[in-house]
C-alpha cells in the first residue's frame, strides 16, 4: 500500500519553528517510503484566521523546498462532506444547549479540560431555534492505539472527556470531525504531527469507527518550547521562521528530531539536505520529549 501523509496547518498566523519541525517529520517519514505527501489548509475557524496567512504558509513551505503531491485541499471547500458525515452520525449524536458556564458548574475539570456532565444527553430531540452544539455520545471502554513515538496510549472518552462536540454552537464544524473526514477522503494512512494532538487521537479513532473509516498509523513528535517552557505556538506569539537561513534551520529541525544530521555547512542547498534526510530518516531516533528551548530558527545555544 502506498504511504500517504500530510501536513495540515491552520492559517491563523505564519509558520514558526515548531510548525516546521512537524512538517519536516511528516515529509521525511513519507518520502523515505516513496509515498505521497499532501498539503491541507485547515481554514474552518474563520474568526481566528489571519488574512494572507494561508498564502504565506504555502510560500514559506515552497521556499524551504517542500514538494507536495496533488492540489492543496482547503477545508472551507469541504463543508458538504462534513454535513454528510454529521447526518450519518445522527443516531450517535444529540443537540447540546449547555453554556460553558454551565459545564464548569455541573462538570469537573479533567486532564484534557472540562468533562462534559451529560446534561443534554437524555433530553428529547425537539427542534429548536435556540443556538446549540451537536455532541457525539461516548462510551466507557478505553480506546487504545500504538504511537510510533510515544508507544501505547489509551483514553476512556466517557470518564476522561465526556461526550464531545462535533458541530459548534456557532455553526462551525469541529476539528475532530473535519480531520477524520478529510484524512479518509485524501487516503491518509500515516499521520505525523505534534504531541499536543496526542490526546485528540482517541476521539478521532472513535469517529473513524462510527463512520466506518480506516484508521491511519500515528506518530506524535515532541513539541518545541520557548525559554519559558511554553509550547511554540501562534497563541504564545512564537516568531515566524525566516527564509534567509533555510539550510541551517532545517538542520536544526533534524537535530531537534534526534537525527544525526551533518552540520549546515556540509549542504550546499536545501535539495542536498532533503536528499540526505530522505535517505537517513529514522523514526526510532525521535525523542518522546524535548527540553532544550528553541528560538525562531532552532535550538538556542
Amino acid at each position: 500500500m502506498l504511504t500517504t501523509g500530510r501536513f495540515a496547518p491552520s492559517p491563523t498566523g505564519s509558520l514558526h519553528f515548531g510548525s516546521l519541525v512537524a512538517a519536516t517529520a511528516s515529509y521525511l517519514a513519507v518520502r523515505q517510503q516513496g509515498g505521497k505527501w499532501l498539503l491541507r489548509i485547515e481554514d474552518l475557524d474563520k474568526p481566528r484566521e489571519q488574512p494572507g496567512a494561508a498564502n504565506h504558509i504555502i510560500q514559506t513551505l515552497h521556499a524551504y523546498g517542500f514538494e507536495w503531491d496533488d492540489e492543496i485541499l482547503f477545508q472551507n471547500q469541504r463543508i458538504p462532506a462534513y454535513h454528510e458525515a454529521l447526518a450519518y452520525l445522527q443516531a450517535h449524536t444529540y443537540p447540546c444547549y449547555c453554556s460553558r458556564k454551565h459545564i464548569q458548574q455541573q462538570g469537573h475539570a479533567g486532564e484534557y479540560g472540562w468533562v462534559y456532565p451529560g446534561t443534554c444527553r437524555q433530553q428529547p430531540h425537539v427542534p429548536s431555534k435556540h443556538q446549540h452544539a451537536i455532541r457525539v455520545r461516548t462510551h466507557d471502554q478505553p480506546i487504545c492505539f500504538t504511537d510510533a513515538v510515544r508507544g501505547e496510549y489509551c483514553q476512556d472518552l466517557q470518564s476522561e472527556l465526556g461526550d464531545f462536540v462535533i458541530l459548534r454552537a456557532d455553526g462551525l464544524f469541529a476539528y475532530q470531525l473535519a480531520v477524520v473526514v478529510d484524512d479518509a477522503f485524501q487516503g491518509i494512512n500515516q499521520v505525523v504531527r505534534g504531541a499536543d494532538l496526542l490526546d485528540n487521537t482517541p476521539r478521532q479513532i472513535y469517529l473513524q469507527q462510527l463512520l466506518g473509516l480506516p484508521q491511519p498509523a500515528y506518530a506524535h513528535i515532541p513539541l518545541a518550547a520557548n525559554a519559558q517552557g511554553q509550547k511554540l505556538s501562534k497563541q504564545n506569539l512564537a516568531p515566524a521562521i525566516d527564509t534567509h537561513s533555510r539550510v541551517k534551520t532545517l538542520v536544526a529541525c533534524l537535530h531537534f528530531l534526534g537525527q544525526p544530521c551533518p552540520a549546515a555547512h556540509e549542504f550546499p542547498d536545501t535539495t542536498t539536505l532533503w536528499d540526505w534526510g530522505i535517505a537517513n530518516w529514522n523514526m526510532a531516533l525521535v525523542p518522546k520529549i524535548h527540553t532544550q528551548p528553541c528560538n525562531k530558527n532552532g535550538l538556542t545555544p
